[in-house]
């Protein structure tokens, strides 16, 4: 039986990371470049990561979208001719979120497989960085990272085990097609503070991935210049991380407000939706979508709401 998604689908899969810089069997992440050139893939993930260069599928075209209700809602025939639709906003930050797979829905493809396959494809040539939530910390750091380890896998122990290993893979496509990828890299200082924020340790981490993204992108947004050249920087990561206008409370776990500002407004903010994750739940009820969702209607089609300026949520067809 599929668990029922907890808060946890939206926060962070970081232990997750952790483990793999700690040595448990999952391939390891790809260094971050330090400049423009894309850093070489490490053999781990090259080896088990099938090349897209010579089988990516061509640009989708976006069908004729039906309309479908409130909150700007329109169907597509596919989920590529959606995302298409989103980029045609032009934006120079396009911060994609997901609700991370949960354990139990591993013959469900996730947000991150569907978006490997589908889209990342749609963002050769325009896409020069991908900013991933993926954190690799000092290897000095193991006493700090084993306690932050322990303390968040209330967090992490509900999700799929299959998650860090997708979003290595989706590093490595990226790198073939010319997207260089980025990982997280917090410092003993930064594990160190999580350990000592006692009950808000969550808080603690939400926030420093918040922070870590907001100081990668923004010399990333300033390098590619204007949106006039079309090019632009994703961050892929949990739901909570890119919203534009965080929830009372959370405001610091979100980069939203500040990428936006920094890219002079050209920032867009893209959920994924897996429907067959969608629960009747709190967590699911607090999301402003999700009772105008009604997963009845045309069930083969691609949903896209605009909740908001800038805010865009995708829902999959059902598998």
């Amino acid at each position: 039986m599929m668990r029922q998604v907890s808060p946890s689908a939206f926060l962070t899969r970081g232990v997750a990371v952790i483990a793999i810089a700690t040595g448990c069997n999952a391939a390891p992440p790809p260094a971050a470049p330090a400049a423009n050139p894309s850093p070489a893939p490490p053999p781990s993930v090259a080896s088990t990561a099938p090349s897209l260069v010579a089988s990516a599928p061509p640009p989708a075209q976006p069908t004729g979208p039906a309309a479908c209700g409130e909150l700007g809602c329109k169907l597509f025939d596919t989920p590529e001719g959606a995302f298409a639709a989103v980029l045609e906003q032009q934006p120079r930050v396009l911060a994609i979120g997901e609700a991370h797979a949960q354990k139990g829905s591993e013959n469900i493809r996730s947000s991150t497989a569907r978006f490997t396959t589908g889209f990342l494809p749609l963002l050769s040539g325009r896409a020069t960085d991908l900013i991933l939530e993926l954190m690799v910390p000092n290897p000095s750091c193991k006493k700090e990272v084993k306690e932050v380890a322990r303390r968040q896998q209330p967090v992490t122990e509900p999700q799929a085990e299959s998650n860090q290993n997708e979003f290595v893979v989706l590093a490595r496509h990226a790198q073939e097609l010319g997207v260089s990828p980025h990982v997280l890299r917090p410092s003993c200082a930064d594990f160190d503070a999580i350990t000592k924020a006692g009950d808000n340790d969550v808080a603690a981490m939400l926030t420093m991935i918040a922070r870590l993204t907001t100081d990668l992108a923004k010399p990333l947004i300033d390098r590619n210049g204007s949106a006039e050249n079309g090019k632009l920087v994703v961050a892929y990561g949990g739901a909570l991380h890119n919203d534009i206008e965080p929830r009372p409370g959370r405001e610091a776990f979100s980069f939203g407000p500040e990428l936006k500002a920094h890219s002079g407004g050209r920032y867009v903010e893209l959920d994924l939706i897996v429907p067959e994750f969608v629960k009747d739940s709190e967590t699911w009820r607090a999301l402003p979508w999700y009772r105008h969702y009604d997963p009845q209607r045309a069930p083969g089609k691609t949903t896209l709401y605009n909740p908001s300026p800038g805010s865009y949520v995708l829902i999959f067809p059902r598998s």
